[in-house]
C-alpha cells in the first residue's frame, strides 16, 4: 500500500475504521468510536480524530465480540474486502 495522502505518519481512527470496512459509513466508525467501543493500544478513546500509526494495536467491541487487530498499514483509498484485510492483522487472543 501506498501512503496516505499528504505522506503523514498517521491517520484519523475513523477514516482508517471505514477504510477497513469496519462499517459501511464513515460516520458509523465516528459513532463506534464516540460509544466507547475502541481502544487505541489499551487505552479507551472515543475521539474519531485520534491518531492511527503503524503498528498500534486497536481493541474493537463490535456485535457482542472482541477483536484485536493490529495496524499494518495506513489506507489511501476505501478499497475491495481483499484490499481492506491487508490494512491489519488479527491478533488471536491467548
Amino acid at each position: 500500500m501506498a501512503e496516505p495522502e499528504g505522506g503523514a505518519d498517521w491517520q484519523r481512527l475513523d477514516l482508517w475504521l471505514w477504510c477497513a470496512r469496519l462499517a459501511k459509513t464513515r460516520a458509523e466508525c465516528a459513532r463506534l468510536v464516540a460509544a466507547g467501543g475502541v481502544r487505541l493500544n489499551r487505552q479507551p478513546t472515543d475521539k474519531a480524530h485520534a491518531r492511527l500509526r503503524i503498528g498500534d494495536v486497536l481493541t474493537l467491541a463490535l456485535h457482542g465480540r472482541v477483536l484485536v487487530w493490529r495496524v499494518l498499514a495506513l489506507a489511501t483509498r476505501r478499497g475491495p474486502p481483499a484490499e481492506a484485510r491487508l490494512l491489519y492483522e488479527e491478533i488471536a487472543e491467548t
